[in-house]
């Protein structure tokens, strides 16, 4: 019995043409690891995450890190409706990725969530950038794709809500690095 070794079906999903099927999941491949690296990294903030606000901060990351599990499976699970072989390896993350390792280690709630909040930041324009292209090809991924945005703009409030002021200013404004952001906000 011979084993198929093609990361591409002979099918993509009806309505949509085998081109734009397999560039879907292509727009959508980068999305995947984003997103593992994303649940990977707030579990990691959340594991050294101290100090004062520690258990509020380390409850509130818990169900984050669940929801963007659930969103790797989601798309992984597209990838393969649209008959691409979605990758999940952390070889490939790590090769694929155009963004370095979060840079905070032990540190208190302040600098962990200000980074995150740069962390976020890119991720979601990097998910937006992402959805225009994909609105142009199919509305059924456009729409779950639309639907992760709005809970991670969620929970990217939740945490800027705890680096605003009165004034309505992030501690960590202008900040374009987790390590800068941090530093802010100590």
């Amino acid at each position: 019995m011979a084993v198929k070794r093609t990361t591409h079906a002979g099918y993509t999903v009806p309505g949509l043409s085998l081109q734009d099927g397999h560039q879907v999941a292509a727009i959508l491949q980068p999305r995947l690891h984003a997103l593992n690296d994303l649940a990977l990294t707030l579990k990691h903030a959340h594991w050294n995450v101290v100090g004062r606000d520690f258990i509020g901060v380390h409850e509130m990351l818990d169900p984050q890190v669940l929801l963007v599990r659930a969103m790797v499976d989601e798309t992984a699970e597209r990838i393969a409706t649209l008959g691409v072989s979605p990758n999940g390896l952390p070889g490939a993350l790590v090769e694929a990725r155009s963004w370095d390792d979060y840079a905070i280690g032990r540190a208190g709630t302040s600098p962990h969530l200000a980074a995150l909040d740069v962390v976020y930041t890119g991720f979601l324009k990097s998910h937006r950038k992402a959805l225009a292209e994909i609105g142009e090809l199919d509305p059924i991924t456009e729409d779950m794709v639309i639907a992760q945005c709005a809970k991670l703009e969620l929970f990217h409030w939740f945490m800027r809500a705890h680096l605003e002021d009165d004034a309505g200013d992030l501690l960590n404004a202008g900040a374009k690095t987790e390590r800068s952001a941090a530093s802010k906000a100590k």
